[in-house]
């Protein structure tokens, strides 16, 4: 009696099917493992970082000075990518009409910063805290320094119509100014301008950050130099 049509596997059919059974478990892993790969990828934008953002909250509360991206990384232990996405996530957190606090790019690094609303309203209190505060003729000198940079003490005694001298030296031991240079006129008197302290107290980007000087004040400054 001959068998139905398909009942008989050839021989090797056989052996190819032998081969499969012995291999689907090692197959079965692989696919796993593929469909797991494509799974992070999937989710990887909606990754839970809470834990990672109240991380990098408490690292920038405690530093003092601007952190790069890099060094975040390094206290952290996270990958950059993972500390801009927190970074992100306490910009928009401190966005809050309660929060009276912000994430502030300063000197090419990050900082927990108060809002500049809030900043003002309690700077004569905090705003130099652990310096002591400016006089009003050391806040000229530096401003004079800061607009005109680099500029000699010849020309800021020009400026101010005063001696310069006391100021500058309480600018240089808060080290909010330093000597740049010499200017190339006889006696290469030295120059001066400010550091990355002097950005960091008051909360600038860089010189460019600061307010624009009116009219009146810009002709000042030029006509002393």
């Amino acid at each position: 009696m001959q068998e139905e049509a398909g009942g008989i596997e050839p021989e090797e059919d056989q052996e190819e099917v032998k081969h499969i059974e012995e291999n689907k478990d090692q197959l079965r892993f692989l696919d796993d493992e593929s469909e797991e790969e494509e799974g992070f990828t999937a989710v990887r934008p909606d990754m839970n970082l809470d834990s990672e953002t109240a991380l990098l909250e408490a690292v920038l509360f405690l530093e003092s000075e601007p952190q790069t991206l890099e060094a975040l990384a390094k206290i952290t232990q996270f990958s950059t990518d993972v500390v801009m996405e927190c970074i992100e996530r306490l910009k928009d957190k401190y966005a809050a009409p309660d929060s009276g606090i912000e994430v502030s790019k300063i000197l090419g690094g990050v900082l927990l910063t108060p809002k500049k609303d809030c900043f003002d309203l309690v700077k004569e209190r905090y705003g130099k805290k652990n310096e002591g505060r400016l006089s009003k003729a050391a806040i000229e000198t530096l401003s004079i320094i800061a607009y005109s940079q680099p500029i000699t003490r010849a020309e800021i005694e020009s400026i101010r119509h005063v001696n310069a001298d006391n100021m500058m030296r309480i600018l240089l031991d808060r080290k909010f100014i330093r000597e740049v240079g010499k200017k190339d006129i006889p006696g290469k008197p030295v120059m001066y301008g400010t550091t990355n302290e002097f950005l960091e107290f008051f909360h600038l980007q860089s010189i460019a950050d600061l307010p624009q000087l009116d009219e009146k004040e810009s002709e000042r400054f030029e006509l002393a130099r």
